[in-house]
């Protein structure tokens, strides 16, 4: 063992391997800071350059892409509100209103920071355990693998904000929503109306896009002005840095979760995010600024986070099956280049399997060390007046989403699923228990199903379901002890019936609706295709039933008017557009898209919306556009994409990027 260790620590100080995990680095800050594209495009994007290179130059930019892309895709996270991957959507919830309050360098330089340290510490648990890992990992069976998607989703009763029955009704939503599509074990189609697009399920990235990047976009175009309220940057990227060595042991025990969660094949980035955001907010004595812009949140999910790759390379490396759906481009790249991933890595070949723990380890160091750098300088968006910004916003979010399925059907859904977004967030129902509920809902289903195959229902007596079982219920305790119920007194329900809480009320009767929908849709199908949808419309009828009586009756509501948004207490004044004006802009992008096909429409949206709304001069206007559109157009040369077509592209053969 000492001499693989000798070997590679020689290899990975050579000028040649660093000089190639530079180019991966670098690579992988582009595609980061691009929201939606995250691993698996960067990684495909790499993988015709490794023809002909030898294994250790190769692997050191496969590595320095991976390593670096969970670090850098903080950036729209923090500034925009826009998760910039799966990995960073729990990073939204008090990243972004630290950059609203005008200290988006400091919640850049402690995501960053908490980056590094959690990506060390997964290279140095990865350096001591992989050799031992092999027995370990054997452990976790789909029985273990299912309870652990149920400890997940214990996380909702923490997230659930000020109403437990409304965060248990999301997580419902979103289990619901991913119950769309093909069942796993039969592969009958559920809920989808005959729709083929559906038929797939909908795509993760599309809705973490909807849900966080759509209502944002639209309540900072209602607020007028910039990002940051206060026009400042705050003491920049050094006070992260503090914050992140002051809470230390937090991001120490982040990214141990991290590392652990992403050992464990299937479960991957998705939610280990979640659960050291759900940790962190139950294991702290003083709650009441988590989602308001407290650092600890941005601490915990970013040092897990970055450990997940380490923790996700030991399935990847050992047994070659893939933690994450990166890791599954990754090895591809292994395979490409003549190594085999299995066994044999660590028995055969235990010093280039050292090389690319290393690697890692240095990568997060180049990585994070580049990121800091820029903070400062990138956190100056936030200053910029929005109306400038929301072209290019809602541009990247709509390629970013077209990255899913390409098909004109991704933006579609992330028009109809930020719909939703706009309203859960307008009535205080919580975003995260509903992403939480569609990340885990197909894993949970599919563990399940292969637990009772396996091993019957007797399953639920083996030591490591029993283990995990206990911890899910200590967890859902502590997160569901002082979970405010909402109700509200007498006073407050006159003071209500002042207002109009009908709407309200109409959207908790149609997401009762939707479940029954979800249960009878279910009984249609065979016993296995359809228990999943009936358990949880069984479920979560009878808490709907209670919300519905509950805001009819004006005993339990949010506690802001319909006409204005939840954190929106800066949203006064006649002069403010309602919410039904911007969402009909995007309404108008999405008609064009479908007649004239998208870019096209980028370009007279670019043009229109700049004119009208922020009045910009022509030579300006001229100048945003061409930039903002010739980048995306070079991307999609580079990814080899053709745009969403319309229905002009059916009638006329036009060139690309037209047609």
């Amino acid at each position: 063992m000492l001499e693989a260790l000798t070997a590679a620590l020689i290899e990975i100080t050579s000028g040649q391997h660093l000089i190639y995990l530079l180019a991966g680095v670098a690579m992988g800050l582009a595609v980061g800071i691009f929201p939606g594209l995250g691993g698996i495009v960067g990684l495909s994007i790499l993988l015709p350059f490794l023809y002909g290179m030898d294994p250790t130059s190769a692997l050191s930019m496969l590595i320095g892409l991976v390593a670096v892309i969970p670090t850098s895709d903080t950036f729209t996270s923090v500034l925009m509100g826009i998760p910039g991957s799966s990995a960073s959507q729990a990073t939204v919830l008090d990243g972004f209103p630290l950059a609203k309050k005008g200290e988006g360098a400091r919640a850049l330089g402690a995501a960053f920071s908490a980056s590094l340290f959690g990506g060390l510490i997964g290279a140095v648990i990865l350096t001591f355990v992989i050799v031992v890992a092999h027995d370990v990992i054997l452990l976790f069976t789909s029985a273990e693998l299912f309870m652990l998607t149920i400890l997940g989703l214990s996380m909702v009763g923490v997230l659930a904000g000020g109403n437990l029955a409304k965060g248990l009704l999301a997580c419902g939503l979103g289990l619901m929503f991913g119950a769309l599509g093909g069942a796993p074990a039969t592969g009958e189609f559920r809920m989808t109306l005959g729709n083929a697009y559906l038929g797939d399920g909908l795509p993760l990235v599309v809705i973490g896009l909807a849900m966080f990047a759509v209502p944002e976009i639209i309540d900072l175009l209602r607020a007028g002005g910039s990002i940051s309220r206060s026009q400042t940057l705050g003491q920049g990227w050094l006070r992260g840095l503090k914050d992140m060595w002051a809470y230390k042991w937090l991001c120490v025990r982040c990214a141990g979760i991290g590392c652990m969660i992403g050992a464990l094949p299937g479960l991957g980035g998705s939610v280990v995010d979640w659960i050291a955001y759900g940790h962190v907010k139950q294991t702290s004595k003083d709650k009441s600024q988590f989602g308001k812009g407290d650092i600890r949140g941005v601490l915990a999910p970013e040092s897990a986070n970055n450990a997940k790759e380490g923790g996700g390379l030991i399935p990847t490396l050992l047994f070659g099956i893939p933690g994450s759906g990166s890791m599954a481009v990754f090895i591809g790249g292994m395979v490409l280049i003549g190594l085999e991933p299995g066994p044999s890595m660590v028995e055969g070949q235990l010093n280039l399997t050292y090389v690319i723990i290393w690697s890692l380890a240095l990568a997060n160091v180049v990585g994070a060390g580049a990121c800091l750098f820029l903070s400062k300088y990138v956190a100056m968006l936030t200053t910029i007046r929005y109306t400038y910004l929301a072209p290019f916003m809602i541009m990247v979010i709509c390629f970013a989403a077209f990255q899913a399925q390409r098909d004109l059907g991704d933006l579609i859904t992330l028009f109809v699923v930020g719909l939703l977004g706009i309203l859960l967030k307008r009535f205080g129902w919580p975003r995260p228990a509903f992403l939480i509920g569609f990340v885990l809902a197909d894993q949970s289903e599919t563990y399940l199903y292969q637990a009772v195959q396996f091993y019957d229902w007797d399953f639920l007596l083996r030591p490591g379901v029993l283990i995990i079982a206990a911890i899910t219920l200590v967890s859902a305790w502590v997160g569901a002890r002082k979970a405010p119920t909402g109700e509200i007194d007498a006073e407050a329900a006159v003071a209500l019936k002042a207002n109009n809480m009908r709407p309200q009320a109409w959207f908790a009767t149609a997401v009762f609706a939707f479940f029954a929908w979800g249960l009878i849709d279910g009984l249609g199908h065979s016993f296995i295709g359809g228990i999943y949808p009936i358990g949880i419309g069984v479920t979560m009828l009878p808490i709907a039933g209670y919300l519905v009586y509950m805001t009819w009756s004006n005993k339990i509501a949010h506690s802001v008017n319909y006409d204005h948004e939840v954190e929106g207490d800066h949203l006064q004044g006649d002069d403010i557009p309602g919410l039904w004006h911007y969402i009909l802009w995007l309404a108008s992008f999405l008609i064009s898209t479908v007649l004239i096909g998208f870019w096209l429409s980028i370009i007279g949206f670019f043009v229109i919306f700049l004119r009208v709304k922020s009045e910009a001069s022509w030579i300006r206007i001229a100048a945003m556009t061409t930039g903002g559109v010739g980048f995306v157009t070079a991307l999609a040369w580079i990814m080899v994409l053709d745009f969403p077509r319309g229905l002009l592209q059916d009638v006329f053969e036009l060139p690309w990027p037209i047609g």
